[in-house]
């Protein structure tokens, strides 16, 4: 059934499943037929995988989902941080009242003191995780101010603050997404000391493509001028990047066991979600593609955030068109409350919702930022333990504690939720 309520979903839903096939078919030759007959199947089994038990597992990597156990995280840094230049395709993520953030301070870093506070709290976020019994891992320091150069562009670096936009655990397995903002190209070198560390301990480790991110990646006549602009081209399913080549961020995902729901954004196309779709496939693992009532899309976990079996949050600014489908399979579909944070505070590259972007330790205990009091109050009548942590400095790098860690170790085994 999932396979056709995505395909069929709302009128945004088939209208993002049709898009592709008219703009690019005749360059992917097979991959929309496969595509297509993958999603019209009319039940979520997996014939070959169904009965295959995915034991726990002595490999260093190793998670299924974003709520057992957790073991070992990766978490980011403030050090380096820089701010990117207002290329296209930053300007299509961020919002109107920071561009001229953007064009002031683009190749410097971002504010000293205000960093400075970021930095603290991340600190003391890795403290409570260690006190919690969970090893803490972190990125090599880099300085992204420096600028470089490929054969298609020019462009300073961005930073090393969040791990979950650029890698993703599945089973043994840690995947380096390809990214699309330019800014972000070498942004893979600050892990790449750790994933040589999992690998020789006997992890799994697969690089997706590089893409060129060449003039042709982008839409170079995108329209944004106002926030009017975006809803009508996100409900025409159009978005800055093309389908020239894959690309995608780790965090357009989130997983569910046997299952992994995507998002088409601004920063992954459809060539990403099916290059990922393929790839994992031979894990038994279904990944479907979610669409939103967002004018902005980028990065699934603050839309639409699985904490639990059969428990999701659900943005309610910006509704699930195939939401449906969870509620049909018996899950419950909790919306959280309005952010607290002050309109004043600044959010460079990214909106107040980081709120529901919260970190499962397991089941029933979660980080949640200390002044989200609502957020807090919501979770308790879950039955979860709130832990709460300072992060609203960090917040203005674009992220919350979900986008600044990665759950390297889980402890639990592959299953199915539907």
């Amino acid at each position: 059934m999932i396979g056709i309520r995505i395909a069929k979903g709302g009128c945004r839903g088939r209208e993002a499943y049709r898009f592709p096939l008219a703009q690019v078919s005749k360059k992917l030759g097979r991959y929309f037929s496969i595509s297509s007959q993958k999603s019209q199947r009319p039940d979520l089994k997996h014939e070959s995988f169904e009965h295959t038990e995915m034991k726990y597992s002595n490999s260093p990597v190793w998670a299924w989902n974003e709520w057992d156990p957790l073991e070992e995280v990766i978490v980011g840094r403030v050090e380096g941080a820089t701010v990117p230049p207002l290329t296209i395709e930053v300007k299509a993520n961020t919002n109107e009242k920071h561009w001229n953030f953007f064009n002031q301070n683009g190749g410097s870093h971002f504010p000293a003191e205000h960093m400075e506070k970021a930095r603290k709290e991340i600190e003391n976020m890795c403290d409570i995780l260690r006190k919690e019994g969970v090893v803490v891992r972190r990125p090599d320091p880099i300085d992204f101010v420096e600028k470089f150069q490929t054969p298609d562009f020019t462009s300073s670096g961005l930073y090393s603050a969040m791990p979950r936009d650029i890698l993703m655990v599945v089973g043994d397995e840690i995947i380096e997404a390809p990214m699309a903002w330019r800014s972000r190209f070498f942004e893979y070198r600050a892990y790449r000391s750790l994933i040589k560390d999992y690998f020789r301990q006997g992890a799994s480790w697969t690089t997706a493509p590089k893409p060129q991110m060449s003039d042709d990646l982008y839409d170079q006549d995108y329209p944004m001028k106002s926030v009017q602009d975006r809803h009508r081209l996100a409900a025409d399913g159009k978005f800055v990047t093309t389908e020239f080549e894959p690309c995608f961020d780790a965090a357009d995902f989130i997983r569910a066991g046997r299952d992994v729901f995507a998002q088409r954004s601004q920063v992954t196309n459809y060539m990403g979600i099916e290059w990922m779709r393929r790839h994992l496939e031979g894990k038994g693992i279904r990944v479907h593609t979610l669409s939103f009532k967002d004018p902005n899309p980028m990065h699934i976990d603050a839309t639409f955030n699985i904490i639990g079996p059969g428990l999701v949050l659900s943005n309610p600014d910006r509704p699930c068109l195939q939401i449906d489908m969870f509620r049909k399979a018996g899950w419950k579909i909790v919306h959280p409350p309005t952010p607290l944070v002050p309109d004043e505070h600044p959010l460079w590259m990214s909106s107040k919702w980081l709120s529901m972007n919260v970190l499962m330790l397991d089941p029933k205990r979660v980080l949640v930022e200390e002044e989200e009091k609502t957020t807090i109050a919501m979770f308790e009548s879950l039955g979860i333990e709130c832990i709460r942590v300072p992060l609203r400095y960090a917040n203005s790098l674009g992220g919350g504690f979900h986008c600044w860690t990665c759950d390297v170790r889980r402890k639990g085994t592959l299953e199915s939720y539907f």
